[in-house]
């Protein structure tokens, strides 16, 4: 299985620091999955050995995006994510960013889509601090979930 807790995935991480293989670390809500969230996935995990997902609560969902979503809730969004060959562990967060689980893992590489510029990008500083790496990988234009959302709504 590899939707973890935070316990889990805390041995988990310390086990593959020990045999010296790179994590790389991405977070999102992912409520409505598509072509540009698989390339960006893809993406990240050509960085490194182990791509972990954070992957935000229903609460903070809502907190970020507003009371309608999310429209998936977090157990099928992280069952739909784990079935997914670039992922190799999710674990949810409940808070509003995902700062604590980034400090909590420390991962080699921070990565984000490419509508983020680095100083913008959450956890940044735990990262940097330790010695890892913070990238801005590619963006797919038209391939929000928001984006999609306009698209239903103009079509029905």
């Amino acid at each position: 299985m590899k939707i973890k807790t935070w316990e889990e995935i805390h041995k988990i991480v310390l086990d593959l620091k020990s045999k010296k293989k790179k994590i790389v670390f991405t977070n999102g809500c992912f409520d409505i999955l598509h072509a540009g969230h698989i390339q960006y996935l893809r993406e990240a995990k050509r960085l490194a050995d182990i791509l972990i997902l954070g992957l935000n609560s229903d609460e903070s969902v809502k907190i970020l995006k507003g009371k309608n979503r999310p429209i998936n809730n977090q157990q099928d969004r992280a069952l739909v994510l784990s079935e997914l060959i670039s992922v190799d562990y999710i674990v949810i967060f409940q808070e509003d960013t995902p700062y604590d689980l980034i400090n909590y893992i420390k991962p080699d590489i921070l990565v984000k889509g490419g509508d983020w510029n680095i100083n913008e990008i959450i956890g940044s500083d735990v990262v940097l601090m330790s010695g890892g790496l913070v990238k801005s990988l590619s963006y797919k234009e038209g391939f929000s979930t928001s984006d999609l959302f306009k698209k239903i709504k103009d079509n029905f």
